[in-house]
């Protein structure tokens, strides 16, 4: 009579525990949750060292070695009332001014060595969105007829002008033109790549000019600022100009023209 009581004991024990595995599930929900508002609570706070410490801390978890550190950029703030001067901007109106100053204060320069030469008005100044170009027109005055070699004189002026373009960190072109004429050379082509080498070696081998900031290149005469007709037109076909390239970007360059002009 007493075995019946202890087999209903052993399956009431049994029943009470046969339910109780998903309290594990349950704990492990209860401490993500946990976890993650803590983390929440961390990252609301204003204190960066908590900050970078708990990212750090992230970041290890993750298996991150090394967080690193993000730079921001860093802009020119602009008052509201300049914001959208003249519809271009304010900033690129500022900058093409000072591109402008710049390459005007370099003409300046070459313009005082030639006069102190007794060369003033031997070389034509043109400042564009290109840069600065020093144009030197006319074979005759520059060069041997129909040779690249250079004159006493284009050795005085080069001279004057390498001081100046030596020292700066443009970029440097110099450009070959003809005369659409037969001339002893196989083509106009060939002839003005070599006046353009020839003024190129002069500046670097003698002024001073840096090698990897200049290069040369001939266009012959498919360049021509004339109907080319008449010797005096012919003249000033038969020319190698000098540029200075701005290094700004071609938004701000194509503002010189307008600054210049409007002399601001």
């Amino acid at each position: 009579m007493s075995a019946r009581p202890r087999r209903r004991s052993r399956a009431k024990l049994e029943e009470h525990h046969v339910d109780e595995r998903w309290m594990a599930s349950y704990m492990d929900m209860v401490t993500v949750l946990m976890c993650m508002f803590i983390v929440l609570y961390a990252m609301s706070t204003v204190d960066q060292t908590k900050y970078q410490q708990l990212k750090n801390s992230l970041a290890t978890g993750f298996g991150a070695v090394n967080v690193g550190k993000i730079d921001t950029a860093k802009g020119v703030v602009v008052p509201p009332e300049q914001a959208n001067q003249d519809k271009e901007g304010f900033n690129d109106l500022q900058l093409a001014k000072k591109e402008a100053d710049k390459l005007t204060a370099l003409r300046d320069k070459m313009a005082k060595n030639l006069s102190a030469k007794g060369l003033a008005g031997t070389v034509q100044f043109v400042i564009d969105q290109r840069g600065l170009t020093a144009k030197l027109v006319g074979s005759k005055s520059y060069f041997q007829p129909d040779s690249p070699v250079l004159t006493p004189q284009t050795n005085s002026i080069l001279a004057a002008i390498s001081p100046v373009i030596a020292p700066i960190p443009e970029q440097i072109t110099v450009e070959g033109h003809a005369a659409n004429l037969i001339t002893s050379y196989p083509s106009t082509w060939e002839l003005s790549s070599a006046r353009a080498t020839a003024v190129l070696r002069y500046l670097v081998e003698r002024g001073g000019v840096a090698g990897p900031r200049i290069g040369a290149i001939g266009y012959g005469s498919a360049r021509l600022v004339n109907q080319d007709r008449t010797e005096a037109e012919h003249e000033e076909n038969r020319r190698v100009d000098v540029v200075i390239l701005s290094g700004q970007p071609d938004r701000i360059r194509a503002l010189i023209p307008q600054v210049l002009k409007s002399g601001s």
